[in-house]
């Protein structure tokens, strides 16, 4: 299967990220990348020119996972705000946010998948130091950024067991 005529290739990124995500969430890491190309309706050479391998299609889903995060947790920045720990707001907040609770869900069992792969803890783990990191110079001791994390962290999970946050919970 050849280029489709009109298709970036970042549109071809996005559509094997997407098929991906989708095969990975059902068949967890069993889905191979034959069955990956074939649901994003791409030739597998295609799919290899954007990622040579597995691992490499596994670090960019989950870097496009984190990347996303952290565009919510900027979208949630107070523009008003510029006291220390404007960041850390915006995060817990982002972290409270669920307007969809299955997307949650279905991204937390993405997560629990990829992170059998050692190349994703260390993804994870340099991820997590970036945000205490820029926490951190946002204003915060250290120890107020580790428990704001934990506790923003952990409160986003509720949604796996039934704990989405009210509106009125969100804006507090």
């Amino acid at each position: 299967m050849g280029r489709t005529a009109g298709r970036s290739a970042g549109d071809t990124r996005g559509m094997v990220l997407d098929a991906a995500r989708d095969l990975f969430l059902r068949r967890g890491m069993a889905a191979t990348l034959d069955a990956i190309a074939q649901h994003a309706g791409v030739s597998k050479g295609g799919l290899i020119y954007h990622f040579p391998s597995k691992d490499h299609l596994i670090t960019a889903l989950v870097e496009s996972l984190l990347d996303a995060f952290r565009r919510a947790v900027h979208e949630h920045l107070d523009p008003d705000d510029d006291r220390p720990g404007r960041l850390a707001r915006a995060y817990v907040r982002a972290c409270l946010h669920v307007q969809d609770p299955g997307a949650v869900r279905e991204d937390t069992i993405l997560i629990a998948q990829l992170i059998t792969n050692p190349a994703v803890i260390d993804i994870a783990r340099s991820d997590a130091r970036r945000w205490r990191d820029d926490l951190t110079a946002d204003g915060l001791p250290g120890r107020v950024v580790s428990l704001v994390m934990a506790a923003a962290d952990g409160a986003s999970m509720a949604v796996l067991w039934g704990g989405e946050p009210s509106e009125a919970e969100e804006e507090e």
